[in-house]
């Protein structure tokens, strides 16, 4: 159920037609392994599924390009494997987990007697030859994969294993005979890898080309499907339950196949792979509607663009299946779009900017984000960055640095970089030219302006927006100064959230409750144990000292007791200092902690994200 043999070509067809071009092919919900399978000569392939029965096919299909000579156990038996196997007599005990429990003697009918003895039999001899060393990995995968494959010859069902006839069909009453999994023998492209992890993790942790997507789109549950072969290839004896003799899930029920989470974990999956090109299978009888479908990939696609490909499909069927879906036949698709994994970093430069530890921030995200609220927003680099599915709110304290930002997003690009090269030009800037960095610096502080604070922040010692108590700009001048890089950074800044709002004022008068519940807000405030001309409270800005460190813990944890999400940016060690205060709040409310690295190339600080999800 669910396999992708007969559109294989399809696939094939939407990266011809795309010019996709690559190395790395991801197949993310491997199942059978047919895909993978099918390009391994192309690519180099990952493979992962959640299930280990789909674990153990993928090994056999995609590690090696042939089917393994089995050198050493036939060099000591004198025959063919397969031959060996088929011909030898069991006598059942009770170890025998298929006879004792899947046949007449267990009171199920999957599988006759004799051929449970066999199963078991069989079973039971290819972990003896591994775990003595007489197969190796590659061909003990191998054997279980070909067990799997020659199961469903003799097994007394409708395919799924879910339930069997009341009935002996005639297949069930041929004798089970192993034979070797066919695959596909090619040489391979490179080295294939193969998970065996929930996807959704994965994702965050692996990058490459061409990912292709075929997740469980109704309410059906692989584990309970298939349990048979789960229980085949682990053969760990598990606690069964119920006419179908069900092994528990563990934990293992596809979010994909429930309807009240599809879409959530979908967007999951979207915001964080980082492969440049995405496939997905999918149909019109999907749990989520093909139209909100493509609708929510657009929020993660290259200008939202997202293309439907439709093929004819034989849709398969089983007692849940599709004649209970008002007649409406099964049209499947594929779905492509290029992910936009590009970060616009904000072009000001910013003390406390968070762009190099972004892909480690992005990373940590919650599923869901209808609103993102960059409480301190700074330069802008994170919410700026932030796939919110509404819109992203950005909050700044300090009236210039809301208005760098205004500036940068409101004007035309275009006219922006055209007005600060003609006021370079106008003044005589060069890097190091004191005398007439100073004369602009003075004419700036008359009427300021933010076209004239940039430039003076592109030449100013560190790039340091810096004020006095009388709020007048007094960096003095640095080494640096206009670039190419600084004029792509203007040119390439941007939201990812299709609406922004920009809010100037103090973070503690946002109205909290006004926000969707959906909401994931980040704060990055000065840093209780650290230093900087933002926070020292000498410069007629809002200082940040023991008073305001205890006012913004209280009001992370109103959000948290309104039900939302939170990311809080800080340190809780650098150098010889610890902020017991956060770690003892941390401690009290059992709020998570995730180490995102190390930021600052002066006085370098060890970053941590605390979240409370």
């Amino acid at each position: 159920m669910g396999s992708k043999i007969k559109l294989l070509s399809s696939i094939e067809d939407v990266i011809k037609k795309n010019n996709i071009q690559g190395e790395t092919f991801a197949d993310l919900f491997a199942g059978t392994g047919c895909v993978g399978d099918y390009f391994k000569d192309r690519y180099n392939v990952i493979s992962n599924d959640f299930l280990y029965f789909s674990y153990v096919l993928n090994m056999a299909k995609l590690k090696y390009g042939r089917t393994p000579k089995f050198k050493k156990i036939e060099r000591k038996i004198g025959c063919n494997i397969f031959d060996w196997l088929n011909k030898m007599n069991f006598t059942p005990d009770d170890k025998f987990f298929f006879y004792n429990n899947y046949t007449p003697i267990g009171d199920r009918m999957f599988f006759t007697e004799s051929n449970g003895i066999k199963i078991d039999g069989i079973r039971l001899k290819i972990e003896e030859l591994f775990t003595t060393d007489e197969i190796n990995e590659n061909e003990y995968y191998f054997l279980l994969a070909s067990m799997m494959d020659s199961l469903t010859r003799v097994s007394n069902t409708s395919g799924t294993y879910e339930a069997f006839f009341k009935f002996w069909d005639s297949r069930a009453g041929k004798e089970f005979e192993l034979q070797p999994l066919e695959i596909n023998e090619v040489d391979l492209y490179g080295k294939n890898t193969v998970y065996n992890r929930d996807t959704n993790e994965l994702v965050r942790e692996i990058t490459g080309d061409i990912a292709y997507i075929d997740p469980p789109y109704t309410v059906t549950q692989y584990v309970s499907a298939y349990h048979m072969f789960e229980t085949l290839t682990k053969y760990d004896a598990p606690a069964i339950k119920g006419v179908g003799g069900k092994r528990g899930r563990d934990g293992q029920n596809s979010l994909y196949a429930q309807r009240t989470k599809a879409k959530l974990i979908f967007e999951d999956l979207f915001r964080q792979i980082k492969f440049e090109h995405v496939l997905i299978s999918y149909s019109n009888q999907g749990l989520v509607p093909l139209e909100e479908l493509c609708e929510l990939a657009s929020h993660f696609a290259v200008d939202g663009e997202v293309q439907i490909n439709h093929y004819d499909y034989q849709e398969y069927q089983n007692h849940r299946s599709s004649n209970k879906r008002n007649g409406k036949g099964l049209n499947e698709v594929i779905i492509y779009f290029k992910k936009d994994m590009k970060i616009n970093k904000s072009p000001i430069n910013y003390s406390g900017s968070k762009d190099t530890l972004l892909p480690e921030i992005l990373k940590a995200l919650p599923a869901q984000i209808d609103t993102f609220v960059d409480v301190m927003g700074g330069a802008f680099n994170v919410g700026a960055n932030v796939t919110a599915t509404r819109k992203v709110v950005y909050n700044e304290i300090n009236p210039y640095i809301y208005e760098l930002v205004s500036w940068v997003l409101g004007e035309d690009k275009t006219k922006i970089i055209k007005d600060i090269e003609n006021k370079i030009a106008s003044c005589g800037l060069e890097k190091g030219g004191k005398e007439q960095y100073e004369a602009l610096r003075s004419l700036y502080n008359e009427k300021q302006n933010p076209l004239e604070l940039y430039v003076l922040h592109m030449y100013a010692f560190q790039n340091m927006i810096r004020f006095n108590g009388s709020h007048k700009f007094n960096t003095p001048i640095g080494v640096a100064g206009y670039s190419e890089d600084i004029k792509q950074r203007i040119l390439n800044f941007k939201c990812k959230a299709p609406e922004v709002e920009l809010i100037n004022g103090d973070y503690v008068n946002l109205k909290w409750e006004t926000y969707p519940p959906e909401t994931v807000f980040y704060f990055d405030p000065p840093y209780f144990i650290t230093s900087a001309a933002y926070n020292d409270g000498k410069r007629g800005m809002k200082g940040w000292g023991l008073n305001e460190e205890i006012e913004l813990l209280s009001i992370l944890k109103q959000l948290d007791s309104l039900g939302y999400k939170f990311i809080l940016s800080n340190v809780i060690k650098h150098k010889d200092k610890e902020n017991t205060l956060l770690m003892q709040w941390i401690e009290e409310n059992g709020y998570k902690i995730i180490e995102v690295g190390v930021s600052g190339w002066r006085y370098a600080k060890n970053e941590v994200l605390i979240i409370n999800y």
